[in-house]
């Protein structure tokens, strides 16, 4: 089947591609929720029928998912026995949950078809409004969807990416709701508060409920974040777009292994060319 986005996406409520005082409305909105905690929900931005067209193609390829079970910190990093033993970079968890990887989505399938609809990307930036925005350049991480099941989920975490979109595909029964905590690195490292997070006494965290066809934007490089675990028979899909500042960025070597279970030989070629110290 032949899809378009205009077939994927409730463009009468969301003319994203379209300028006008309807557009311009949704980005004040949508700015305004940036602004202030670094996260912004479209509600239904997916049609009825893209929600079934992505859910059957996330089903289709799920089979290619790489699925992985370990323990991590915050920033996918190794232990370091040099730092003292209450660092964050020192608190591990259980991590098991499965990624779907790039290169199992096709140019005409569902999903890039979303992606690549005229003015998606502009619309994307306008409500950033970063002046250097660009897609991920990662063969295996550009679009992907992340794939969990009954038990599943993924601990506390900064992304690599400075700008994450996501769009959600299918809930699981119970569980799975997005857990942030704004911005605590914005700036510096701050591990007090990441430390405070992890214990579970921080008073920054933001617990969001998803719906399937809801698309969110996400600064999620400077803000920790979680998907808490899930209860059911129901698998959890939702499908993630990353942006970043600098053209040709790509995952480290370490975190694009433990994710995708493999690696290209661009992610050698393009080893510690990055736009910002932050640990990764």
């Amino acid at each position: 089947m032949q899809y378009s986005g205009a077939d994927l996406i409730d463009l009468e409520t969301y003319p994203i591609h379209v300028e006008g005082q309807t557009r311009d409305r949704i980005l004040a909105g949508i700015r305004e929720d940036l602004a202030r905690d670094g996260c912004a929900v479209l509600k239904g931005f997916l049609s009825p029928a893209g929600i079934a067209a992505l859910r059957k193609e996330a089903e289709n390829v799920s089979t290619g998912a790489y699925r992985s079970s370990n323990r991590t910190n915050a920033y996918f990093t190794q232990d370091d026995p040099n730092l003292p033993g209450d660092d964050p970079r020192r608190q591990f968890f259980d991590r098991s949950n499965a990624f779907i990887p790039a290169d199992n989505f096709t140019s005409e399938g569902p999903l890039r078809r979303v992606h690549d609809f005229e003015g998606f990307d502009r619309f994307i930036q306008d409500c950033l409004q970063e002046e250097k925005f660009y897609r991920y350049a990662d063969p295996l991480a550009d679009v992907i969807v992340n794939m969990a099941d009954e038990g599943n989920g993924f601990p506390w975490h900064f992304d690599t990416n400075n700008f994450t979109v996501t769009l959600a595909i299918q809930n699981a029964e119970e569980g799975g709701a997005f857990e942030y905590a704004a911005g605590i690195r914005e700036g510096n490292e701050n591990f007090a508060e990441v430390q405070r997070v992890l214990e579970g006494t921080s008073d920054k965290v933001t617990v969001l409920e998803l719906e399937p066809g809801d698309l969110q934007l996400f600064r999620g490089r400077y803000s920790l974040h979680r998907v808490a675990p899930l209860k059911g028979s129901r698998r959890r899909y939702v499908a993630i777009f990353s942006y970043v500042e600098e053209a040709g960025m790509v995952g480290s070597m370490e975190r694009t292994k433990q994710l995708y279970g493999r690696t290209l030989p661009i992610h050698q070629e393009r080893a510690g060319l990055r736009a910002d110290n932050y640990i990764d």
